[in-house]
């Protein structure tokens, strides 16, 4: 009797850089302090004294940026920490991202056309890249977003090289 055969989609195997906390984090407080700034200066410029709706919106808008800053900074780094995935088997590419809405990418090595490592400004600060393994198909990106430096080039490298590899075995 054989074991059962293992279900043909897992979560991948493995997680971000701990460092994409800190960068989610740093882009949390940036929000924050832009919409901070922006509602500093409506409950500046309208007086308490205008009608309407103003005055609810005085203290309204002040409340929501403090609980966009507790979702932002405190917890929305942390929940995507947990759930963003990614994993190179010797045939594919899985990548699992999303923290409200899941999306989970599979694209096998024969199909890889390109492969793109990117740092963003924030990411060089943390010592972060983003690898994209692109493919014909406008649905067959895979992007793995926030791996250490060095992390994102190996599997860069590995993925261009083993992707020539299948296209010349191929001719």
């Amino acid at each position: 009797m054989s074991a059962p055969p293992a279900p043909p989609v897992r979560e991948p195997a493995w997680p971000l850089s701990r460092s994409a906390i800190w960068l989610w984090v740093t882009q949390g407080v940036l929000g924050t302090l832009v919409y901070g700034v922006l509602v500093a200066v409506f409950v500046i410029a309208m007086p308490a004294s205008t009608g309407g709706p103003v005055p609810v919106l005085r203290w309204l808008l002040p409340a929501l940026v403090v609980v966009y800053a507790v979702v932002a900074i405190g917890i929305r780094p942390w929940i995507r920490y947990r759930v963003h995935r990614w994993e190179v088997t010797a045939d594919t590419v899985h990548a699992l991202t999303g923290w409200l809405t899941r999306t989970w990418t599979l694209v096998p090595v024969a199909r890889i056309q390109t492969v793109d490592v990117t740092r963003g400004v924030l990411q060089q600060l943390y010592g972060l890249a983003s690898v994209a393994v692109l493919t014909a198909s406008s649905q067959g990106t895979v992007r793995v977003p926030h791996l250490e430096l060095g992390v994102a080039e190996r599997v860069a490298d590995d993925l261009a090289r083993r992707a020539e590899q299948v296209r010349d075995e191929a001719t």
